[in-house]
């Protein structure tokens, strides 16, 4: 969004606390008069499933019991079909991805939601999340096997190591594979060094934790797929030229804005005071920040998208009615 005059409108003066400027009545005032106390509950229970992740409902801590729980099932795979299929049946609900399997699971979907939903994303994440959750299964029971044993270091099948070294971002599995392969060879020689059974159980120890991170990168990718998907939903909505008409109570007086909104693309290149923007529905939260001041907006959607209604209220005391109308539409 490029706006033509800063969204920023208030007189400057020494930023302070929202809640130290609006006083008890003022606050009152605003929440009886628009829709500022209906957006926050929107907010919040947008914000709720990051609360829940806190408590621990849903976490990437999993990940190493699954990766123990499957360890069968990852060693054989050896494709992408296999991958997602195991994604979607078993380790995508163990993980508390059941939104991204279930979707990813659904037969006959058009062409317009598999696109609208990213659903080539949200399966290539699958895939480096399968593949990272494999190569951790090799390495541990690598590990294992180098510790208790000296007569077992196998090397994946053909098939699974090419799958695994197309879709691994693991950097430490090839090196991993060299010295197993470079072990199995010497194991049929007289000797075998000591340096070289060092090497092979260190590698191991350096695979497992490269894969659990890797996991961990893609399993935070899966689970704000959806989030994602909403937003891009919200910000097509948004997309255009608006005039938008403020009150500030403040000052009792009434400005007028056109602001541009862009299709895509991060909103910092294109709308330098805007910091962050949160879609939930036909809910908007928008937060500017500039020389130390803050506004925060809260609007919806009215009239078919062609009209915003909503308040606003900022670090220097001001508050008031935002009414916005589109006045062209969305230009990529």
């Amino acid at each position: 969004m490029t706006p033509r005059r800063s969204p920023m409108h208030s007189q400057p003066r020494t930023p302070v606390t929202i809640a130290r400027t609006l006083g008890r009545n003022q606050a009152h005032h605003v929440h009886r008069h628009t829709m500022a106390g209906f957006l926050l509950i929107l907010i919040f229970s947008m914000l709720a499933p990051s609360i829940a992740m806190a408590e621990g409902t849903v976490s990437p801590i999993l990940l190493a019991e699954v990766a123990g729980q499957q360890a069968d099932q990852l060693a054989s795979i050896a494709s992408d079909e296999a991958a997602l299929t195991l994604f979607i049946k078993t380790v995508g609900p163990a993980l508390g991805l059941k939104d991204a399997a279930g979707t990813l699971g659904a037969k006959r979907l058009p062409g317009k939601m598999v696109k609208e939903l990213g659903l080539a994303e949200l399966s290539n994440s699958v895939y480096e999340l399968m593949a990272a959750l494999s190569a951790w299964q090799f390495a541990d029971s690598l590990g294992h096997d180098v510790g208790q044993s000296s007569s077992g270091t196998p090397l994946p099948a053909s098939a699974r190591q090419d799958w695994l070294t197309n879709r691994s971002r693991v950097d430490s599995l090839p090196d991993l594979c060299r010295l197993s392969q470079a072990a199995q060879t010497l194991r049929t020689s007289a000797t075998a060094p000591t340096q070289q059974n060092n090497d092979l159980p260190l590698a191991a120890l350096r695979t497992v934790f490269d894969s659990s991170q890797q996991a961990t990168a893609a399993w935070w990718e899966i689970y704000g797929w959806k989030e994602r998907v909403r937003q891009a939903k919200g910000r097509a909505r948004l997309c255009g030229t608006w005039q938008w008409v403020i009150h500030n109570h403040q000052h009792h007086e009434e400005q007028k804005h056109t602001l541009v909104f862009p299709p895509d693309g991060p909103m910092s290149a294109t709308i330098p005071a805007l910091s962050e923007m949160i879609m939930l529905g036909d809910g908007i939260y928008l937060r500017w920040e500039h020389n130390g001041q803050i506004q925060e907006d809260s609007l919806l959607f009215i009239k078919d998208n062609t009209k915003l209604e909503g308040s606003f209220v900022n670090s220097m005391g001001g508050w008031g009615a935002i009414s916005g109308k589109r006045t062209a539409p969305c230009r990529p």
